[in-house]
């Protein structure tokens, strides 16, 4: 009963070991010159639940490889490899994978050895000087942009200090004052040259009227028309129409009244007049300049006379 029971252990133990895969790694030479290459085959008699990890080297390089196949039931890889150092490198041991158990190849050794060069046959040169390479735009880029920004800043100073200066001079505008009403006047008629209002510039427009008006009555009355609020403009108005200080008539007045606030209706609230509307303004404004006016102040001798 023993020697069965030893015989089946024996039996199974054999079938283990027999089941075992094998894993092998083999190079087609153990001997290479510098940057010379060489073979490295890995093989496993296993093709299911295989896994060849990435190579691990030391002092050796991978030139190429293969991709895995399959041969008469095995696994096989190829590698092409090269050194480039002078000496002695082990391929250390790979570990492979097989039905998630590790194996391991056994270790390679390579030589590498220098190339004996034969100096009595190499051709001597005599050693030449350092060549300096050729110039291009970048070596003088810089100079360029300090000259640039030199010549930027001459010819400002030259435009600011000297050209300006004289163009100035020229243009000096020669002219006399108007006086109230006659610019008044003339500046109302530019207005209409400018077109603001045919052009949908209303606020514009009525912006520059009432200053034409408030600057009239500021140099004609001389009081501080244009810093004002309307409010303040009308109450002023109405103080010298009070005193008899000026020429002018209730409807000039109301007529002013009108303008001035619809300005600030476009000017503060939007408000966009029709065609004719801005048309009887312009009128009114026309009217206004020519009814508002101060009365002469009359000297005592010419009241005695």
């Amino acid at each position: 009963m023993k020697k069965q029971i030893f015989y089946i252990l024996l039996f199974i133990s054999t079938i283990g070991f027999a089941q075992k895969p094998m894993v092998k790694a083999e190079i087609d030479t153990t001997n290479i010159r510098i940057g010379e290459q060489f073979n490295l085959k890995i093989s496993v008699d296993e093709t299911q639940n295989v896994i060849i990890p990435k190579l691990q080297l030391k002092g050796l390089e991978i030139v190429d490889s293969t991709r895995t196949d399959t041969l008469k039931n095995s696994l096989i890889r190829k590698y092409i490899l090269t050194g480039f150092d002078s000496g002695a490198f082990y391929i250390p041991q790979q570990q492979i994978f097989v039905k998630n158990q590790a194996y391991l190849t056994d270790s390679l050794l390579v030589n590498v050895a220098t190339i004996a060069i034969d100096t009595s046959k190499v051709k001597k040169f005599p050693i030449k000087s350092i060549k300096s390479e050729p110039y291009t735009f970048d070596d003088f880029k810089i100079y360029m942009y300090i000259l640039l920004a030199v010549l930027a800043i001459i010819g400002f100073w030259i435009y600011w200090f000297v050209i300006r200066k004289q163009r100035i001079d020229e243009d000096e505008p020669t002219y006399r004052t108007l006086p109230p009403y006659e610019e008044a006047i003339f500046r109302l008629n530019e207005l209409d040259e400018k077109l603001l209002w045919q052009n949908n510039k209303i606020k514009e427009y009525y912006s520059e009227l009432t200053e034409i008006i408030r600057g009239y009555i500021e140099r004609e009355l001389q009081v501080p028309a244009l810093e004002q609020t309307t409010d303040q403009v009308l109450d002023m108005i109405n103080d010298f129409k009070a005193a008899q200080t000026i020429h002018t008539s209730t409807e000039t007045i109301h007529q002013l009244k009108n303008l001035l606030r619809e300005a600030d209706l476009v000017k503060f609230a939007k408000s966009k007049p029709l065609a004719f509307e801005i048309e009887e303004d312009r009128k009114d404004a026309q009217d206004i300049i020519d009814h508002l006016k101060p009365k002469p102040i009359i000297e005592e001798h010419d009241e005695l006379e």
